[in-house]
């Protein structure tokens, strides 16, 4: 009761500590496992007899074939409640008793023939009757006879012999074990010391406990820029950083297309004056060769259709492409520039770092708080700290630990006196054990001398030593039975009475429970209560707390709050929800007060610019018209095949001044062709590709455009209406996070108040060791097993005296024998005489007799 009212003086200490708002928190954080530290104990909560359980069992199952009553729970009740009246109701005692009442009244009447039955039969063998003459009737079946007797006998003394092995073992076990009573007593109490000396350590170490969740929130707190920052910045990110992008990804197009519409204007200008240069000369080679093509020459019938071929040629002489329709991009150009002074890249970049400082923000803004905020929880630390000094539970288990030393010395002052007890039990045992021995080594030294000293040819009266020395001994060992036997089954008898009831009713009732069951009936050991246990302990006697159920509980080594049902007293789950100080930690981080700046994601002047953008025209050019321009050839025909072709056809001119005239215009055409139409090609084919990658940048441009305004002023909406929320929401979840640690702290005080604080393994233990081990195992079970074996071996010497008598008459030396004359022709039995013995006195007339039956 004083560890009972220190365990709930702990629990009171407690309740200063507690607050009456539940926890909010679910967050169950990691890196915080707490475990109270296991305790050793010296004894074993299990017992091994070894190989010895096998023969325990085996006499276990023949008590219950003797005795197969069930326990006698209705006597034990009235016994218990002085209702019970053994004069009366004896008839009880005796049924549930029959089986050993009829065995050990079988017991005692072996006890009292068999030294009467032995008196009597000394008495008829003096007068040389029940086989004591000494003459052996012979005939033809004797030798059959013998063996019989002697594999009997032999046979018996086996099953003697392990019967005596197990009274032996018995014995001896039984006193090893008692011997071991002193150090299993010693190690039951050193346990239960130890789990009296094991509580104050817990209650420190529970309460020392506290300083793992103090130091995770002191983590937290040196990293709130990053629990409460990033988490505030992971939030907005999803939202911001794509609106920013799209930002700049149009100010880095703006630009692009600036680059591009200066590169493109500047070709345009080139290709327009090389265009028109390339127009100019083919038109003076077409004007040159018309003038060369007068020649007279030409009229003369063979160069006249050379030089008609020719002159139509030249109607193809003459450039396909004309730029003059092209406008300039100059106005394009400069709505750019003038767009381009606005920075979006910059303001994009301000934007970022107004996210990315959030963090740092955060930080500086609760410094002061943090400090304030450690502060509180090293009080807070130091009170937890302060309250085991407040239990006097050395105080509370002294008493208990002067119950545990005045236990000791009760047993260690009895202990001698029961060894010295138990010595002469030991020594009663082995002299009957040895006895039977005794019995047993005549019958087999009997059987040695007469089996190997027989000799099948010698006469009864001619016998060897060694043979009748056998006989003898099997007469001795007849003898000692009938003398000794009765005193060992006297042994058997009383320690067939006390074993087999100490199992019937202690051992095995306490194996299945039904002791305890009978204990925990209501009403019982108290009549005013219900349950007793609970009377005794909580003082409610109408609470189901048994024996039982307290022992089973105290087996699987849970703690006292549990096993007792202390919640009837002192709930600690209705108690343990959130203590005082986690309410003001609780009230300690609301007021945290984190205020982010509203982040302006892009000023007046950058929207300004991107309205611009979306109404600057640019994806409003002519592309068609530029591609189409850029996408034809320079020339109607290919100048080198037609400068080609007018080198052939002079070739087939006779020499003159016309075909060389004509050989000089395809020089020059090939030289136009190498020097303005292939700059001019690449020209075009420039022109060409800047103008289809303009045409697919500013294509949508308006669109684009009117997206990433939308979106840049919803997200700006968003960050003006919900930035404050987000701080709140993250500020409020790292609240929960820090409360989370002390809450997950406090379950666990609660489960291991109720679970694993001061397990009551020991008590059960202890209780096992006094019943279970030392009753049962170390005396019920080895005495059980020595009346079992001697029991038997003693039940053995009936036949064995039997077949040693029989036997001893074809071992011993006979003083007279029947000898017959055989006629040599008829062999006609003649008539028997009496032969004596050589140096043995006989009677001096023997009357023989005719054949008959051998005793």
């Amino acid at each position: 009761m004083a560890l009972l009212l220190g365990f709930l003086l702990l629990l009171g200490l407690c309740e200063d500590t507690m607050s009456e708002e539940p926890s909010s928190s679910q967050y169950r954080p990691g890196g915080l496992e707490f475990q109270l530290p296991p305790t050793s104990y010296q004894t074993s909560d299990s017992y091994d007899p070894g190989p010895a359980g096998l023969f325990f069992h085996i006499v276990r199952l023949f008590v219950q074939i003797v005795q197969p009553n069930a326990f006698p729970e209705d006597i034990l009740r009235k016994t218990i409640q002085k209702k019970f009246d053994p004069s009366k109701e004896y008839d009880k005692i005796i049924y549930y008793e029959i089986g050993i009442i009829i065995c050990a009244a079988l017991g005692l009447l072996f006890v009292v023939l068999m030294p009467l039955v032995g008196f009597f039969f000394c008495l008829c063998r003096c007068c040389n009757k029940c086989g004591g003459e000494m003459h052996q009737r012979q005939k033809r079946s004797g030798p059959f006879l013998k063996k019989c007797y002697t594999i009997s006998l032999l046979v018996i003394c086996v099953f003697i012999s392990i019967g005596i092995i197990y009274g032996f073992a018995a014995n001896q076990y039984m006193r090893t074990r008692v011997e071991e009573t002193r150090k299993l007593s010693d190690s039951n109490f050193n346990d239960l010391r130890t789990l009296l000396n094991v509580v104050p350590g817990q209650i420190d170490y529970i309460l020392d406990q506290f300083t793992h969740p103090k130091e995770k929130a002191f983590d937290d707190l040196d990293n709130i820029n990053s629990l409460v920052g990033d988490g505030i910045y992971e939030h907005l990110k999803p939202k911001v950083l794509p609106v920013l992008k799209d930002i700049k990804d149009l100010a880095k197009d703006m630009k692009a297309n600036r680059d591009t519409l200066v590169q493109v204007n500047t070709v345009l200008t080139d290709v327009k004056h090389s265009s028109a240069y390339l127009r100019t000369s083919l038109r003076d080679v077409k004007t040159s060769m018309e003038q060369t093509l007068t020649d007279p020459q030409c009229s003369f019938p063979a160069v006249a259709p050379t030089c008609n071929s020719i002159r139509k040629s030249l109607s193809v002489l003459d450039d396909s492409a004309n730029f003059d329709h092209l406008p300039s991009l100059d106005g394009h150009i400069t709505q750019l520039d003038g767009l381009l002074q606005t920075d979006l890249s910059s303001l994009v970049q301000k934007a970022n770092e107004s996210l990315s400082n959030i963090p740092e923000e955060v930080q500086n803004q609760t410094r002061d708080f943090i400090t304030e905020f450690k502060k509180t929880l090293n009080s807070i630390q130091s009170d937890v700290k302060n309250i085991s000094t407040k239990i006097p539970i050395q105080k509370t288990l002294s008493s208990f630990v002067r119950y545990i030393n005045n236990s000791e010395d009760y047993i260690l002052h009895y202990l001698p006196t029961m060894e010295e007890c138990d010595s002469y039990r030991w020594l009663v045992c082995l002299v009957v054990c040895c006895l039977l021995t005794l019995i047993l080594t005549f019958y087999l030294l009997g059987l040695l001398c007469g089996t190997l000293g027989y000799d099948q040819n010698a006469t009864p009266t001619r016998r060897g030593c060694v043979s009748n020395t056998g006989g003898l001994l099997l007469m001795v060992g007849a003898g000692f039975s009938f003398f000794f036997s009765w005193m060992a089954m006297t042994t058997v008898v009383l320690t067939f009475v006390a074993g087999g009831n100490m199992e019937k009713l202690v051992c095995e009732p306490y194996r299945n429970k039904k002791l305890f069951q009978v204990l925990d009936t209501p009403y019982l050991l108290n009549e005013d209560w219900k349950y007793y246990l609970s009377g005794l302990v909580l003082n409610k006697p109408d609470v189901n707390l048994t024996f039982e159920q307290v022992y089973s509980d105290c087996k699987e080594n849970k703690g006292l709050y549990a096993t007792l049902k202390l919640d009837h007293i002192y709930n600690v789950s209705e108690q343990l929800n959130i203590t005082k100080h986690t309410g003001d930690i609780n009230s300690n981080l609301e007021n945290m007060n984190i205020r982010i700046e509203d982040i302006e994601l892009l000023d007046k002047t950058g929207m300004k610019t991107l309205m611009d953008l979306r109404s600057s025209g640019i994806d409003d050019i002519d592309y068609a018209a530029y591609l189409n321009a850029t996408e034809r050839s320079p020339t109607r025909v290919n100048l080198i095949s037609f400068a080609n072709d007018i080198q052939r056809k002079a070739n087939q001119l006779p020499s003159g001044r016309l075909k060389t005239s004509l050989k000089s215009h395809a020089d020059t055409l090939i030289n136009i062709h190498q020097n303005q139409v292939i700059p001019l090609q690449n020209s075009m084919s420039t022109m060409n590709k800047q103008m289809k990658t303009l045409h697919y940048r500013t294509s949508g441009l308006k669109v684009r455009v009117s997206t990433t305004i939308f979106f840049l002023n919803s997200t700006q909406d968003f960050l003006t209406s919900q930035l404050s929320k987000i701080v709140v929401e993250e500020s409020k979840q790292f609240g929960s996070k820090i409360i989370s640690y002390f809450e997950w702290y406090l379950q666990w005080v609660e489960m291991t108040i109720t679970q694993q604080f001061a397990a009551c393994k020991p008590a059960a233990t202890a209780v096992d060791s006094a019943v279970n081990v030392f009753l049962c195992s170390y005396i019920v079970d080895p005495l059980n097993l020595f009346w079992f074996g001697m029991g038997k071996a003693t039940m053995l010497l009936l036949p064995a005296v039997i077949f040693a008598v029989k036997l001893a008459k074809y071992f011993r030396r006979m003083y007279s024998e029947d000898v017959y004359e055989d006629d040599p022709v008829n062999k006609v039995q003649s008539k028997p005489r009496v032969q004596t013995v050589p140096g043995v006195q006989t009677v001096p007339m023997v009357q023989t007799v005719p054949m008959k039956k051998a005793l």
